[in-house]
């Protein structure tokens, strides 16, 4: 059974920064490319990042990018997302899923980490 289980957020001020990460486990996490999404109140999911199975392939929202950065761990079978400048609009319910690096939707993903950005 594929588990995914994100951790990391938290409240921090504009500015700030976080790092989450996701901890895997239930496939064979070095075959499979990886992304993180978000969702805030009352909107859609958003992909965020994402990076492909060898780590080499990287790719992010344009409202994103310069300020989050996306890597994997293989033999922690952990996907991190370090998240710098933060801004109020970054404010969201993160998850990372598990099989894409250009989406989230459709895909097993975890319950998510809650990143309140806020002064």
């Amino acid at each position: 059974e594929v588990h995914l289980v994100e951790s990391g957020g938290g409240l921090v001020q504009p500015g700030g920064s976080l790092r989450l990460s996701c901890v895997t486990s239930g496939f064979i996490f070095s075959n499979f490319a990886m992304s993180w999404g978000r969702q805030a109140p009352g909107k859609g999911l958003e992909w965020v990042s994402g990076i492909d199975a060898s780590g080499r392939l990287i790719n992010y929202a344009e409202s994103v990018k310069g300020r989050f950065t996306i890597s994997r761990d293989d033999a922690k079978s952990t996907v991190y997302l370090q998240l710098n400048g933060l801004k109020t609009d970054d404010t969201a319910m993160y998850f990372c899923a598990k099989g894409s690096n250009r989406r989230v939707d459709g895909l097993d993903r975890g319950q998510g980490t809650q990143v309140t950005v806020s002064s």
